[in-house]
């Protein structure tokens, strides 16, 4: 047995120096657990004094208790505190309301421009343009405008038009001329 420890204590010794991971043991004893070191007696701990002078026991207790203004200071910041955290909350509730409001009338907008332009497209399919100037030259009498019929005039500044000629009771100005044949 003395000849494994003495064997034991040299491998522990030059375990120490090696890095531990590189370290084969050969054989398959299983080796005795490393005892602890001993703790070092109390006597060696430094103690505090044992007399404290009153001015620093009256410096301590007086660090220990809040001043009653102080207290009142810190109820007042954790009160703006919480209000502030409310009033964050709130805002935040009211910018994702409006969001949702917003997406929501973007998709109405949306919907009814689609609808709209459904709706123009078919009244645009429906109206035939031949069939309207058909029956607007054969059983209404109009006619193409010609070179000396339109007859512009710029808009005078004081509002009204001057009237030179009076318009006969049927309306009818002037007859068009049959054209279709």
């Amino acid at each position: 047995m003395a000849a494994g420890r003495r064997t034991s204590d040299y491998r522990r010794r030059n375990i120490s120096s090696m890095d531990r991971r590189q370290f084969y043991v050969y054989g398959s004893a299983v080796q005795q657990a490393e005892a602890l070191p001993k703790r070092r007696p109390e006597t060696h701990r430094r103690k505090a004094p044992q007399h404290v002078s009153r001015q620093v026991v009256r410096n301590r207790n007086r660090a220990m208790n809040i001043n009653p203004a102080y207290a009142v200071f810190l109820v007042a910041a954790a009160f703006c505190a919480v209000f502030l955290c409310v009033m964050y909350l709130r805002l935040q509730s009211e910018v994702v309301n409006h969001s949702e409001n917003l997406t929501t009338l973007q998709e109405d907008l949306a919907n009814l421009t689609e609808a709209n332009n459904t709706a123009y497209n078919a009244a645009e399919d429906s109206v035939n343009l031949e069939e309207i100037r058909d029956k607007a030259m054969n059983e209404m009498g109009m006619v193409y405008e010609s070179q000396g019929n339109v007859i512009e005039y710029e808009s005078p500044a004081s509002g009204y038009v001057k009237q030179y000629d009076s318009i006969p009771e049927d309306g009818v100005l002037a007859q068009s001329q049959d054209i279709s044949n």
